[in-house]
């Protein structure tokens, strides 16, 4: 099985503190810090990735399903919200909402929206992700 690596360097404490992330493929080349996560300050965070990697891990396994269905999807597009804040004892994420919109020609909108629900407990991300609560909210474009 493939190993995917990233490395995160921090510098400081976490409120002045700044940090570096650097995936293995050299995509991921950038700076992050607590003002960013709690904030609007410039640079990612760890939850703006895993909006990333689970945006992008659902797309796949919805567009995977669809195939396996017979009905090739025109296009499946996600946008993960990642719901990060203050809870008794600490920070959490407390929520992910996945929000796609698809186009599946010959698909009715029920029939995509089940196989929709289907990939969000199947995809691998939301299966890593599952002590939190994930919403799926789904809207479908006649293909």
């Amino acid at each position: 099985m493939p190993v995917k690596t990233a490395d995160a360097v921090w510098n400081g404490s976490l409120m002045e503190g700044k940090g570096h992330l650097k995936s293995q493929s050299g995509v991921l080349d950038a700076d992050y810090s607590w003002k960013a996560r709690a904030g609007d300050d410039a640079g990612t965070n760890p939850e703006e990735l895993i909006a990333a990697a689970h945006a992008g891990c659902f797309s796949m396994a919805l567009a995977h399903m669809l195939a396996e269905a017979g009905h090739k999807a025109t296009k499946i597009a996600t946008r993960a919200e990642v719901v990060f804040g203050q809870v008794p004892g600490g920070f959490a994420i407390s929520k992910i909402v996945l929000k796609t919109e698809g186009t599946v020609p010959g698909l009715d909108e029920a029939e995509f929206q089940k196989h929709a629900e289907v990939a969000k407990a199947g995809c691998p991300v939301s299966k890593a992700l599952a002590s939190v609560p994930i919403v799926l909210e789904v809207k479908f474009v006649k293909g």
